[in-house]
């Protein structure tokens, strides 16, 4: 058994790799490597490069992430997570064969192939439709997910990764997005499924996190920009735009706005610094003894 504390949760660290490049990189290099003995032309350029009178951004920043993107990339990771997984470790609380999210019967067969990452991609949309989920609540729902698979040592298989995506959607919807998200209303969504159930699994999950729910910024940025690279090594399509003159005054806007706090943080720094200059080098007057 991996010991937490000698091993760093990546999903706790920022400096810890998160699991997801290991998931994803040997499909990539194979990809690239198929298409180079097979000379498969990469076809026409969709990404869009900046030029000496153009500049192209996309609508997607750490701090405001384009929810689109964000929400295909984090299905791509799910998908990666379930195609690479190590072993097929489960809990009873999440296998769908236990605790189904539909009435109709699903033959067995169904749980022996990996899902598409189209099919992921439609569930997570229509769920994180129905919970009001943000984009940055969509990097968090990879947060709380990775940090399940390490907290509890099971892997995500195409037996459970319905009810464990579900379960960090709603996590992330009720306390990083703070949104008043009841499970009766996801219900509305999945009919077939019944409030004492979602309950039941969302109180489990938060046993398996040990009820850390904390997300620092430096995590959430560590899974952010490994969410920006899966996106990029598999050409998924981002939406860039040439920099509009009301845009850039925008960004310049902001840019000052940021470098003014910067210099009040740096004068508030010096003014304490130069209090206790100043307190060490009183000059004392010399006693006149009369």
């Amino acid at each position: 058994m991996i010991d937490l504390a000698l091993e760093p949760n990546p999903s706790d660290h920022p400096r810890a790799s998160t699991i997801l490049p290991s998931k994803s990189q040997t499909d990539v290099r194979e990809k690239r490597r198929s298409n180079h003995f097979n000379h498969v032309s990469p076809g026409q350029l969709t990404k869009k490069y900046s030029s000496c009178s153009t500049i192209f951004l996309d609508d997607s920043t750490v701090s405001q992430p384009n929810l689109r993107t964000t929400v295909k990339c984090m299905t791509l990771a799910i998908y990666y997570h379930i195609k690479n997984r190590d072993a097929d470790r489960s809990l009873d609380i999440f296998d769908e064969r236990l605790h189904p999210l539909t009435r109709e019967k699903i033959p067995e067969e169904y749980f022996e192939h990996d899902p598409e990452h189209k099919f992921i991609y439609r569930f997570v949309h229509t769920l994180s439709s129905a919970a009001q989920l943000t984009a940055d609540g969509a990097v968090v729902t990879l947060v709380y997910l990775e940090r399940l698979l390490t907290y509890a040592e099971i892997d995500i298989c195409p037996t459970n990764w319905k009810r464990i995506v579900l379960g960090a959607i709603l996590l992330a919807s009720k306390f990083w997005d703070d949104r008043a998200v009841w499970n009766v209303d996801d219900c509305q969504i999945l009919k077939d499924v019944t409030v004492e159930d979602m309950n039941e699994m969302e109180r489990h999950f938060l046993e398996l996190l040990q009820f850390d729910i904390n997300v620092p910024f430096s995590v959430y940025a560590k899974y952010y920009f490994d969410l920006r690279s899966l996106a990029d090594d598999n050409n998924l399509n981002v939406l860039f735009t040439p920099l509009s003159k009301e845009r850039a005054q925008n960004l310049e806007a902001i840019s000052r706005l940021c470098d003014d706090k910067y210099k009040d943080v740096c004068r508030a720094a010096m003014r304490r610094s130069f209090s206790a200059d100043n307190f060490f080098g009183i000059r004392r007057s010399n006693a006149i003894l009369s």
